[in-house]
């Protein structure tokens, strides 16, 4: 697995930076993060504590279906199912949707890496640069 870059940034900020690469004026390199958050605490939100103990038991256990998930952690299937669809909107998980409906959850990465200015200026060149 491999590690996954991720970014805060308003929604202006990274209208500004679309239109910026559009333009031609920015140029992605392979160091930019891949995953935005509008906020620091939307970020925290979706990788709670209980979020990162669920991600380790998938990674660590391999559940062939949300049921055994929801029976390795104790959660309901229904609260499951609502997390992990946020996780695979950022790319955290992958569903390995099956027969009968069935969804198999995989881990897409083994760590996260927040890239988070903690001035403006610095914010402004990392999202420049």
């Amino acid at each position: 697995m491999t590690s996954l870059r991720v970014g805060i940034a308003s929604p202006e900020e990274m209208k500004q930076r679309t239109l910026a690469i559009a333009r031609g004026e920015v140029r992605p390199t392979a160091d930019d993060p891949k995953i935005w958050f509008p906020s620091a605490e939307s970020f925290a939100k979706v990788l709670s504590s209980k979020n990162r103990a669920l991600l380790d038991v998938i990674a660590s256990t391999r559940p062939r279906s949300l049921q055994e998930l929801a029976e390795r952690t104790g959660r309901q299937a229904s609260n499951l199912s609502r997390t992990l669809k946020t996780m695979e909107r950022y790319g955290f998980v992958h569903l390995e949707r099956g027969p009968r409906g069935q969804v198999r959850p995989e881990v897409s990465y083994s760590e996260i890496t927040l890239v988070l200015p903690l001035t403006t200026a610095n914010a402004k060149d990392a999202r420049v640069a």
